[in-house]
């Protein structure tokens, strides 16, 4: 239980004072496995053919190796720079084979080596190992030789005493942190340690074979893209490895962030936004992305090349200027004669000056004549109702529909009045039934009647005296008055 202890404290050491990195995207590797150790380099005198009386039967493993058959080696380390990591290692074994030089033992070979059972001795060993890796010099993903250099301590037995290690390693990676890892190494018994007259195994200088899978872990990919966050240019977004770890939703060859339109496949030459109809505008900037044209008209087509597109041109085929829409300026269309070209007249078919947009103005003479024909208009006795009876009713619609229609931007009001006869409220209501009545009747005749309106004042505007019969018949009219042009257009009164 005491060797024990030391191989736990062994490994406790290699998980705590590992330093630096295992390698560029994984910072740490653990090696778990076996270990063999073959003391046939401790036997031979040394002033005689010292390499051969040491390491003359390197794969003698029946009669010179020493092996633990279980989880016997455990080794964590992190990588230093470039192919460098630095390790610790603590391994467990026990030594029931030990080689002697004594020609005169009963078991001796031809070299006077003789193998013993020296009390199946408990080894155990704690090393600190710096590792070469070969494999990104030679350039390879899964063949990994390396050199190994470094010191440590060795129990065995009652015995303990320091060592240095230089050794050899091959690892075959089967994927980026898996790997099959052996390594041989001679642990060579410092000087001062060294005791051994060839008789027994104290402070022996040995060599120790590892065999284990070495993990590599704690490379951090926060997308999960596979591409580790120190060489992710977009770590919290996973992307693709030709981008460094960028997106590419539409898979353009364009990275999201560098591209306009993320989301559909375009060109480089537009920043990745499409261009459908090919005339070199993309399809965010082209007012006609299915067809083809230039920019001047923002990519649609202008088929007579004056500056106008197609669909905004009134004539196509033939030239003309934008402020004509696109006709030629001796096709200027003025329907009424009136001096306006059509495209600038509010009244197209009615005549009217240039300063009224092309509209008649509505004169003194307009709204006398339509005052007096209002006049004209009479109804049943106490209601609101057209009296048919009087032939000049309809009349005089007919001839202030006739004025109206003559100007259909202007808009005029029909108002009712009454005389003080009767209650107020009853006149009141009475002629605001009548002027709706005069509205209903010119809107029949065809007047648009957005262009008029309707109100009713009872008594409260009389023209005459409510004293006599003559002026109480004043008094009860109807008028059509002018109240402005249509959308706010200002037509003056002459």
């Amino acid at each position: 239980m005491k060797h024990l202890n030391k191989l736990l404290v062994a490994v406790l050491m290699a998980a705590g004072f590992s330093s630096q990195a295992q390698d560029s995207n994984n910072p740490w590797a653990i090696t778990i496995g076996a270990n063999a150790v073959d003391s046939r380099s401790s036997a031979g005198p040394d002033h005689v053919n010292w390499f051969q009386q040491h390491f003359s039967q390197p794969f003698a493993v029946k009669d010179n190796w020493n092996i633990l058959p279980s989880v016997s080696y455990i080794n964590v380390s992190r990588h230093i720079n470039g192919g460098f990591s630095f390790g610790l290692a603590g391994s467990v074994n026990k030594i029931d084979k030990f080689v002697n030089f004594n020609p005169k033992a009963a078991n001796a070979d031809a070299r006077g080596m003789s193998v013993t059972n020296p009390g199946d001795l408990m080894f155990y060993g704690i090393d600190g190992t710096v590792k070469y890796s070969f494999m990104d010099l030679i350039g390879t993903k899964w063949f990994d030789p390396s050199l190994q250099a470094g010191g440590g301590y060795t129990f065995l037995g009652k015995d303990s005493f320091g060592h240095v290690n230089l050794g050899v390693g091959l690892t075959f990676w089967f994927t980026e942190n898996v790997g099959l890892a052996l390594s041989s190494g001679y642990r060579m018994a410092l000087p001062n340690d060294q005791r051994n007259d060839g008789l027994n195994p104290e402070s022996p200088s040995l060599v120790q074979h590892t065999a284990g899978i070495v993990f590599k872990f704690g490379g951090k990919d926060t997308d999960g893209d596979g591409i580790y966050d120190k060489d992710d240019a977009c770590p919290e977004v996973a992307g693709l490895k030709q981008f460094n770890g960028c997106p590419d939703t539409d898979g353009d060859g364009i990275v999201d962030g560098s591209d306009a339109c993320p989301d559909v496949a375009g060109l480089a030459a537009f920043n990745g936004c499409p261009d459908t109809d090919g005339d070199g505008i993309a399809d965010k900037d082209d007012a006609c992305p299915d067809a083809a044209g230039p920019a001047s008209t923002k990519g649609c087509p202008d088929t007579d090349g004056d500056g106008v597109a197609d669909k905004d041109d009134k004539c196509p085929t033939v030239a003309g200027p934008k402020d004509n829409q696109g006709c030629p300026i001796p096709v200027v269309l003025d329907a009424d004669k009136d001096g306006v070209p059509d495209l600038e007249d509010a009244c197209p078919i009615v005549a009217g000056p240039k300063e009224n947009k092309g509209c008649p103005v509505v004169d003194e003479k307009v709204i006398e004549d339509l005052r007096v024909k209002a006049r004209a208009i009479f109804f049943v006795t106490g209601k609101s109702t057209l009296d048919k009876a009087r032939p000049d009713t309809e009349t005089s619609l007919d001839a202030i529909k006739e004025i109206l229609k003559n100007y259909p931007t202007a808009k005029f009001q029909v108002n009712g009045h009454t005389d003080n006869v009767g209650k107020p409220k009853s006149n009141l209501a009475l002629s605001k039934a009548r002027a709706k009545t005069v509205v209903d009747a010119l809107v029949a005749r065809g007047i648009n009647p957005a262009n008029l309106s309707s109100n009713g004042y009872g008594s409260t505007k009389p023209v005459a005296t409510n004293k006599t019969a003559k002026g109480r018949a004043e008094n009860r009219r109807t008028e059509v008055i002018y109240v402005g042009g249509v959308d706010g257009m200002k037509v003056n009164i002459k």
